[in-house]
């Protein structure tokens, strides 16, 4: 069993920064590819980035490639997403997911809320 904490949201003006950690517990961790979801109400959730086990593989959804870089520190057990040059379509609700394959979905968090404002 894997449990996921997300933190680091907040509210932003256009163009600020925010990070994201998702910090798990569990001796699995590092065994898991580990992605960052979002959505918005009345919205699918869409993809935003994901991370392989040693962090060799990532991949971003195009709407956030060269904004947002996936970092993983498995002595922390944590995963973090540096989001640089928000926009206003950012706004969402930021979930963790963790799980045996990219993109991964077997374990999720309670998610964080990110909030850009023009």
């Amino acid at each position: 069993q894997l449990q996921l904490v997300e933190s680091g949201g907040g509210s932003v003006e256009t163009g600020g920064s925010l990070r994201l950690s998702c910090a798990a517990s569990g001796n699995t961790y590092t065994r898991y590819c580990v992605g960052w979801f979002r959505q918005v109400p009345g919205k699918e959730r869409e993809g935003v980035a994901s991370i392989g086990t040693d962090g060799g593989y990532t991949y971003y959804a195009d709407s956030v490639q060269g904004r947002f870089t996936i970092t993983r520190d498995n002595s922390r057990k944590t995963v973090y997403l540096q989001m640089n040059s928000l926009k206003p379509e950012d706004t969402a609700m930021y979930y963790c997911a963790a799980g045996t394959y990219c993109p991964p979905g077997r374990y999720w968090g309670q998610g964080t809320q990110v909030t850009v404002s023009s």
